[in-house]
């Protein structure tokens, strides 16, 4: 995943740079070794609804959580849960906490809270594994990704 990622921006042209760091998958410490805010961060969480056919896979700010009544909202449906880690693994090919905020699979939507671009003009995820983060200008990320977006964050 890793390297099909800097291909993929690469490709595109974005404009990006890649930190390694010790192996880590908490938010605020991983912040801390990027040298980024932990709000930057691109946190991925993969959702299901009932009675679909595809799987959706949230983005929200590092320091925020998902509204999980708001994503079934925006899709119609009064409720979505989280998927399993081992589906979320097995959709991804990537451990949890090391997703990035992209979907190479049809059947796994992109759904990304604004909220995200407000606040920072360049946001950071774990590149596929835990050791790797990539720092992504966000218009390129919302240029490449092009992911739907939608106000999901929890607000308490």
């Amino acid at each position: 995943m890793f390297e099909r990622l800097q291909h993929l921006l690469t490709e595109a042209g974005a404009r990006f740079r890649v930190v390694e760091h010790v192996l880590e998958g908490n938010s605020e410490r991983v912040a801390a070794v990027r040298g980024t805010e932990v709000g930057q961060g691109a946190k991925a969480m993969l959702c299901k609804l009932k009675n679909v056919d595809f799987h959706v896979m949230t983005i929200v700010p590092g320091d925020r959580r998902v509204d999980f009544k708001k994503v079934a909202q925006h899709y119609g449906h009064t409720k979505a849960s989280l998927l399993p880690p081992e589906e979320a693994m097995r959709q991804t090919g990537c451990a949890i906490g090391a997703i990035p905020p992209f979907s190479f699979d049809p059947g796994l939507r992109l759904l990304v809270d604004p909220e995200l671009f407000r606040r920072y003009r360049e946001i950071a995820f774990n590149a596929g594994r835990l050791d790797r983060s990539i720092i992504l200008d966000a218009d390129d990320y919302l240029r490449i990704a092009r992911p739907e977006l939608a106000e999901i964050t929890a607000t308490d």
